[in-house]
């Protein structure tokens, strides 16, 4: 890394400094659509262990893959375990989106997963993230400590009373509104179903009281300037694959048109 380039913020500071960011959920598990992704110009991706088919090699590639083109990788886990946050976070992830965190207690155990100092993490400099040995211990500590990304997702009907709780254990950077999931909890089948928009206000409040970080997805323009409108700052939008089916869809439509 050149001077200049250790001049320029993370992508831990630059979410914290709640610039407006743009990512997509990766489902492929081999480095090409991740590759294109970067080029585009999104600031960020979100590997999906807990709906695609990602095995710990399948992540470390990913990630490579984003190292390689200046791309932040998170990683939305499978298993909430620490062994699993471990292993994802040793090979350089930027961090962790944890599914279904529904009480302080949960949030503590991800936050404890995610953190040498004041948390449980188990202590290895010698993959990617410790640049393979060459940080010293004290530096490597330090700095993941700064820099990893601890989301806790609220995606479930208990969730909701509890949220400013949740957001407010120390560890947890930031919260993840599921609107899919929580849809579904709530037995609505769409997340413009007034409950569940009344719900996702009322979870955007909390966060805003804890004073911590809100993402969600944006399912279009409106929609995002809607979330903005309730304290979001970062975006998901769409994935891979959805974007492959996009572009084939209007392709072959286009082509059967002639």
């Amino acid at each position: 890394m050149t001077k200049a380039e250790g001049t320029l913020p993370t992508f831990a500071q630059r979410m914290k400094a709640r610039e407006t960011l743009y990512g997509t959920f990766v489902k492929i598990p081999t480095p090409h659509a991740t590759e294109v992704i970067a080029s585009v110009g999104y600031d960020f991706v979100v590997i999906d262990q807990e709906h695609a088919p990602f095995d710990r090699a399948a992540i470390d590639t990913i990630i490579l893959a984003g190292y390689a083109n200046n791309l932040p990788t998170l990683v939305r886990v499978g298993d909430a375990s620490a062994a699993n946050i471990l292993s994802v976070l040793d090979c350089g992830a930027a961090g962790v989106l944890v599914p279904h965190v529904d009480t302080a207690e949960k949030a503590r155990q991800v936050a404890s997963a995610c953190r040498y100092r004041g948390g449980t993490r188990g202590f290895s400099r010698t993959g990617r993230a410790g640049g393979y040995g060459m940080a010293g211990v004290t530096e490597h500590i330090e700095r993941q400590d700064e820099q990893v990304l601890c989301i806790a997702m609220i995606e479930d009907v208990a969730a909701i009373e509890n949220v400013e709780e949740i957001a407010a254990v120390e560890g947890i950077d930031a919260i993840f509104i599921g609107r899919a999931d929580l849809s579904v909890a709530m037995g609505e089948i769409t997340s413009s179903a007034p409950r569940v928009v009344e719900a996702v206000k009322t979870i955007a409040d909390g966060v805003g009281r804890a004073g911590k970080l809100l993402l969600t997805l944006a399912e279009s323009v409106a929609d995002r300037e809607a979330m903005q409108a309730i304290g979001a700052t970062s975006f998901l939008v769409g994935s891979d694959l959805a974007f492959l089916r996009r572009a084939a869809t209007q392709s072959l439509t286009e082509h059967s048109r002639t």
